[in-house]
């Protein structure tokens, strides 16, 4: 389950690496006190990550510990957000990185 939520949050930061703003134009966008609202009301969502992507868009994570859903949004300087992936059973993680000279 960790690896499978690790590989979803790393290729939704590629695509927007990738695809940048062109990704976070599609149709499922809103203004972001609409989705967030929204995550919380039907979801029980709350964030509990952000980053920041390309052109200043804002990455967050959103998911529910009662639930186990998550959705992945990038909020464009516009004020727009835009959903960008999501799923279930969601697992917050703080992992220590490898020792160094440990290739493993």
């Amino acid at each position: 389950m960790k690896r499978s939520m690790n590989a979803v949050l790393t290729g939704a930061v590629l695509a927007l690496n990738v695809a940048g703003p062109a990704l976070a134009q599609g149709n499922n966008c809103a203004p972001r006190e609409k989705v967030v609202d929204r995550l919380a009301s039907k979801y029980g969502e709350t964030r509990q990550s952000i980053g920041l992507g390309t052109d200043n868009a804002v990455v967050e994570v959103f998911a529910s510990d009662d639930t186990g859903t998550w959705t992945i949004t990038v909020t464009r300087t516009d004020g727009m957000t835009c959903l960008v992936a999501s799923g279930q059973a969601f697992e917050a993680l703080a992992e220590a990185l490898p020792t160094q000279g440990n290739d493993a």
